[in-house]
């Protein structure tokens, strides 16, 4: 047992003493007890936030002092386990400071315990004041009855672990942080100096230092590293393998040349890394944990979209998303229908700003018309809609839909919409929806031979939820990272008091062309 443990337990023991001694008075006279005397007064010197709940919960223990021996070793176990979750025990349940004000330990630890629940299941944070655009379903717990029950069938540990999302993504998340904690303890990794493009099958001195970052995050065994350390400073054909699984996990175009962008990703350290895990997994928490089985989940920092289907992921694509200036809002809305072959209603703003100002002739090669006052493309293979949309009933007019611009899904960075979500492979993505029924499946079909525009119902309404994921768990069980497009992240970070310094995201530039649409 380390010092530290030693101090925890000494404090512990002291809380207890000073629990166990006010206890004891109440049994011999329930009436004079010191505890029920003061609870007003050492209520009020709560944070105002904390008050109502601690009052409640007193309110269920009739008043009584619950902290035993027993119950204050079970919180510090579940204290123990803040790491999991990205967070520090001791910004919550510090049992050396609470134990050196014993007349005020009871209310003290309570309220401390309070706190730490509140933010394993709703969060540090609010969303609302660091997101500009979040309409999600938010997670909600009654604390005080949670807690109490927890105490009464002594299972204080599970009632901890089981506030925190128990889903596999953060659960693996949470894996995640742990192995990154565990890499910052050992060292972490050789800073990555950022200099000209390594070209493969060409020598740089960084190549040493790039070898030891890729066997440190798992994208190169420690047997295979050594053996390339061994061989120099060549960028080989292994390396080079090796470098465009690290490209693929981080989102860039995996050619195994080690350009700016991939250059910059490797510029970030073991505890960048780590600090933006927590931060995802802090988004995690204030999410409602019940999620419809059959759903789609958009992560618009990666440009990812995954259906699920019977609470199983059944189907992936990539996607475009809105561009740093338009964001596309962390949202959950359902829909219950996809339009055959859309004209597109052009908002006011991008009519304005975009399409007007070239003029009539523009407006004719689009196949687009003025109907009072309102452009309007029609449909067609050039459409900005392409052949489907998927319509949501939200609260910013954003929508998924196909795009004739198929050649902007084989860009590395794909937020460049107006913020609505275009989708690879839409008709086929439609279909799939339709499938469970094969006469609104041949309806959609029938529309798509005639290319008549025509809105079908799914027969079911299909959540859709536009999520913000910069850190997650690819299917190869490794941390995936995303930079921080919408400076979410920053945002958070500062809002929580953390340090953050991540790569900027780099766009390469690119245009295609009919990237046109909202």
């Amino acid at each position: 047992m380390n010092r530290r443990q030693l101090g925890l337990g000494a404090a512990v023991t002291a809380i207890a003493s000073a629990v166990g001694t006010a206890a004891a008075a109440q049994t011999r006279d329930p009436g004079a007890v010191a505890f029920y005397d003061r609870f007003n007064d050492q209520l009020a010197r709560l944070p105002a936030t904390l008050q109502p709940d601690v009052r409640a919960f007193y309110e269920l223990n009739g008043w009584r002092p619950v902290w035993t021996p027993e119950r204050l070793r079970a919180l510090q176990v579940a204290a123990g386990r803040a790491e999991r979750h990205g967070l520090s025990q001791g910004d919550f349940l510090d049992f050396e400071a609470l134990a050196s004000a014993p007349d005020a330990a009871e209310m003290r630890t309570t309220a401390a315990a309070m706190t730490y629940a509140r933010v394993l299941a709703e969060g540090r944070v609010r969303p609302e004041t660091v997101e500009d655009l979040w309409e999600m379903q938010k997670n909600r717990v009654d604390l005080p009855v949670g807690l109490n029950d927890a105490l009464a069938q002594n299972r204080l540990v599970d009632w901890f672990e089981g506030l925190a999302p128990t889903d596999i993504g953060y659960s693996n998340l949470s894996a995640g942080y742990v192995r990154y904690r565990r890499l910052i303890r050992d060292g972490g990794w050789p800073a990555f100096r950022q200099g000209p493009a390594i070209e493969p099958d060409t020598s740089d001195a960084r190549i040493p230092a790039l070898i030891q970052r890729l066997v440190a995050e798992g994208d190169l065994s420690a047997a295979d590293g050594a053996r390339l350390t061994e061989m120099g400073v060549v960028y080989g054909p292994e390396l080079q393998a090796a470098v465009r699984g690290f490209q693929a996990r981080h989102g860039l175009v995996a050619d195994g040349r080690i350009g700016t962008g991939t250059q910059r990703s490797l510029s970030a350290s073991a505890e960048d890394r780590a600090r933006q895990i927590a931060l995802n997994l802090e988004r995690r928490r204030w999410l409602k944990r019940e999620v419809a089985p059959e759903r789609i989940e958009v992560n618009t920092a990666a440009a990812i979209m995954v259906y699920w289907k019977d609470g199983r992921p059944v189907h992936s694509n990539r996607v475009v998303v809105g561009s740093p200036s338009n964001q596309t809002p962390s949202l959950e809305k359902p829909f219950a229908s996809v339009v055959a072959n859309p004209p597109w209603y052009v908002p006011a703003s991008i009519a304005r700003n975009e399409i007007l100002p070239r003029g009539p002739g523009y407006l004719a090669s689009q196949n687009m018309y003025i109907s009072n006052g309102q452009v309007i493309q029609r449909a067609g293979p050039n459409a900005a809609l392409g052949y489907v949309k998927f319509e949501l009933r939200d609260s910013y007019a954003i929508f998924l839909h196909d795009t004739p611009a198929k050649g902007v899904f084989n860009l590395a960075m794909r937020q460049r919409s107006h913020g609505c979500v275009r989708v690879q492979g839409a008709v086929d993505f439609a279909r799939l929806l339709l499938s469970p029924d094969p006469a609104l499946l041949a309806e959609f079909d029938m529309a798509q031979d005639t290319r008549e525009t025509k809105r079908i119902a799914t027969g079911r309404e299909i959540s859709v939820r536009l999520l913000y994921w910069t850190a997650f768990v690819d299917g190869q069980g490794r941390v995936a990272f995303r930079e921080d497009v919408y400076e979410r992240d920053a945002r958070l970070a500062e809002a929580l008091g953390i340090a953050l310094s991540l790569p900027k995201a780099l766009d390469d530039g690119a245009r295609v062309a009919n990237d046109v649409g909202p």
